[in-house]
């Protein structure tokens, strides 16, 4: 995909409206200085994760960020789905299936195990678009958090 691009320290002006309207669109009260710190060492090469600009470098229509970790369970390095947005004014037109679908592709030839994500189960819209991903439910498992 020509409209994928590993973001870097240079595309936070571009990057950090499209977190805010994601943030916006998802209810999470953050604001420009918690969402800048928050993807400054993505944007700086952390190993613990990367951001992709979706669409044209210049003016991207979205984002997907991926932050690593490891799964004994699995064998190795896992990825989670921690974001991804697209502006809704383009919305529908595949471009966040084909993003999805090149992370992946990308993710497997890196070594990577599995990609996890979490959705709310009530968003039946964002469910079948992880559907069309081959992403699958896990009906036995809930996603617990301890926020320190």
């Amino acid at each position: 995909m020509k409209s994928l691009h590993l973001a870097t320290e240079e595309d936070v002006d571009r990057l950090l409206p499209l977190v805010g309207s994601f943030h916006t669109e998802m209810g999470l009260a953050t604001d420009r200085d918690q969402r800048a710190e928050g993807i400054a060492p993505l944007l700086a090469g952390s190993p613990h994760g990367a951001v992709w600009l979706i669409g044209p470098r210049r003016a991207p229509v979205g984002y997907i960020v991926l932050t690593f970790g490891w799964s004994v369970a699995l064998g190795g390095l896992d990825a989670v789905v921690d974001e991804i947005f697209i502006r809704p004014a383009v919305r529908g037109r595949g471009m966040g299936h084909e993003a999805l679908s090149e992370i992946t592709k990308a993710m497997k030839q890196a070594g990577v195990r599995t990609l996890r994500l979490e959705v709310d189960r009530d968003n039946e819209k964002v469910r079948r678009f992880y559907d069309r991903a081959k992403f699958e439910l896990r009906d036995s498992h809930v996603i617990m958090s301890l926020v320190l």
